[in-house]
This record gives structure tokens, C-alpha cells and sequence, in this order.
């Protein structure tokens, strides 16, 4: 079994072996990002359109304030994962750097990226295995994942240094975010808009995942739990 050392595909012609792609320190960093996004998404849509309004004192209905506090816990714990993945890409085997690194200026990369299009809109009934994360999903992860978390937590530790006032280090940290993007509500518009980004990332990130299982026989679910993907003879696109 063979794996281009680009584009990551496989070559299952001369027979397939288990290969250990996802350490176990990026198992447990997927699964602890996906509860902060979703701790993140859910209390920024309420923050965005609240249920009720206070009506009462604020020590007795602090309902929005609890929901702002947990917002705000799970975005710096969102940014430290961030930080820590970065940490990861310069520690980790060649499969940790796949989504911070795509081969942009690759040829085969990008037919294998149109392949899978094609594949999950049901236009071609097989696709190439890939070790790791195929073309599209890399692609997918890097420009709305990767590119998205930077703007989300630049844009989020904004804000949340404008809560704390324009006298603090907070701001003198983070007061650069509304010089680059104009003002206070474009910084806020920016930051709500990628909440949808990473709504719309996460949906197709599970369809994907289950599609590669059911439909192509891959292991993309158990791989996270096991690090190990499993691949079939003689497999082509």
C-alpha cells in the first residue's frame, strides 16, 4: 500500500494495512472543540437574539449574564484549544499540519477536491481513500475552520476587551480588531456571521464524516476514537 505523500491518497492495489493517522493528543483535542463550538454557538445565538428580556430587578434575573458568562468561558477555552492545535502542528506526525498546510498549488490535489464534490452529490459512485482527511474536507477545514477560528477569536477577544473598557490591557491588546475592521459594529457583525460559518462547517463536517462510513466502508467516525484508518483492496476513483 502506497500514500502520495502530497495529496495524502491511497493506493490499495498491493494490499492494505491499518495506518495510525490521528494521535491520541488530536483525538482529544477534536472532541473538546467540538464542545466549545458547540457551547459557543448556542450562547452566541442567544446573546445574538435573547428569549426574554429581564423583567426585574438585574441580582434577581441574570439569566443573559449567565449566558454571557458561559459564552465568554467557552471562547477563551476555544482559543486556547486553537493555540495548543497550533502547538501540535510543529509536534505532531504529517497528518497533524493536513489542514493548516493544504497542497493549494497541487494539480491532483485539486482533481481529487472536485472528485469528492462530485462523489457527495451523488455524481460519481466512487471516490479515491485518502490517509487522514481527503481534498474537500482539507479544503473545507482550513478555509472555515482554520481561517474562521482566527477571525472568530480575534473578532471575540475584541469584544470581550471592549466590555472590560478602552482604559484596560485588554484593550490595549485587542483595540487594534477595530482599527482593522472599522468600528465596534462591524467587529460584531464579522464575529456573529462566522457563528453561522461554523454552524454551516459542523453540518457538513458530520455529513461528510457519516457519508465516508456508510457509503465508502471508511472508518472516518472510529479513526477519532482509535487514531487508526482501515482502508479497502483495489479502491479507485
Amino acid at each position: 500500500m502506497k500514500i502520495d505523500p502530497v495529496t495524502f491518497e491511497v493506493d490499495a492495489s498491493g494490499g492494505t494495512r491499518p495506518v495510525y493517522v490521528w494521535e491520541a493528543p488530536i483525538r482529544v483535542w477534536h472532541w473538546l472543540m467540538a464542545v466549545a463550538m458547540f457551547a459557543m454557538i448556542i450562547t452566541g445565538y442567544l446573546i445574538g437574539r435573547p428569549l426574554v428580556s429581564n423583567l426585574g430587578d438585574t441580582w434577581i434575573t441574570y439569566d443573559f449574564g449567565y449566558v454571557r458568562m458561559v459564552h465568554f468561558a467557552a471562547g477563551l477555552f476555544f482559543t486556547a484549544l486553537f493555540i495548543y492545535r497550533l502547538f501540535w502542528v510543529a509536534v505532531g506526525n504529517r497528518y497533524a499540519r493536513m489542514i493548516f498546510f493544504p497542497p493549494l498549488l497541487s494539480m491532483k490535489w485539486w482533481k481529487g477536491v472536485f472528485a469528492q464534490v462530485a462523489y457527495y452529490l451523488f455524481m460519481r459512485k466512487s471516490a479515491p481513500e485518502y490517509a487522514g482527511h481527503n481534498p474537500l474536507a482539507q479544503l473545507a477545514m482550513f478555509a472555515m475552520f482554520v481561517l474562521g477560528s482566527f477571525v472568530i477569536i480575534i473578532t471575540g477577544l475584541a469584544l470581550y476587551a471592549q466590555s472590560w473598557g478602552w482604559d484596560t490591557s485588554w484593550m490595549a491588546w485587542f483595540g487594534w480588531v477595530f482599527v482593522l475592521f472599522g468600528d465596534a459594529q462591524a467587529v460584531r457583525t464579522v464575529h456573529h456571521v462566522m457563528m453561522y460559518v461554523f454552524i454551516l462547517f459542523s453540518i457538513a463536517h458530520i455529513y461528510m464524516s457519516f457519508r465516508e462510513d456508510v457509503m465508502g466502508g471508511a472508518t472516518t467516525l472510529s479513526s477519532m476514537s482509535t487514531g487508526l484508518r482501515m482502508f479497502k483492496e483495489d479502491h479507485h476513483g
